[in-house]
């Protein structure tokens, strides 16, 4: 069982998120909420997750295949809509690698992470549309 959890830190909507294995993460709001920018917002992390699940998906795919990804990014965007929930109804991962790599070995890294691998994909894909792209940046 995964277990989190967030406590306010007694200071506007400062709070702080802690996982089970006591790794720490500071989450605020943005000044016209009552926050002060002094971390991530909830739905930053929601991104961060998707960014961060599907990158260690791709990376070790491609480390396995001995592909020789000298860099790799991953780049989530996504406008909300205007009314709450604010919820983002379409998001777009853009895949940045460096090196050079197969590009039939970073789609199929890729395809895999979209469609089996990512956690993150699979919860958010029922209500949101997700899209993605990648760019093979070759050595000069």
């Amino acid at each position: 069982m995964a277990q989190v959890s967030v406590t306010w830190q007694h200071e506007d909507l400062l709070l702080e998120a802690e996982n089970d294995t006591g790794n720490k993460i500071i989450l605020d709001s943005s000044t016209g909420v009552g926050g002060k920018n002094r971390g991530a917002r909830p739905l930053q992390l929601m991104l961060i997750s998707l960014a961060g699940c599907t990158a260690m998906d791709v990376l070790s795919i491609l480390q396995k295949k001995r592909e020789p990804v000298q860099d790799f990014q991953v780049i989530v965007s996504g406008e909300q809509v205007e009314s709450h929930p604010r919820v983002f109804p379409a998001l777009h991962i853009e895949y940045v690698i460096t090196g050079d790599v197969s590009e039939k070995a970073v789609q199929r890294a890729i395809d895999l992470s979209e469609n089996i691998y990512c956690a993150a994909q699979g919860m958010l894909r029922p209500g949101a549309t997700l899209t993605s792209s990648y760019r093979i940046v070759r050595d000069s």
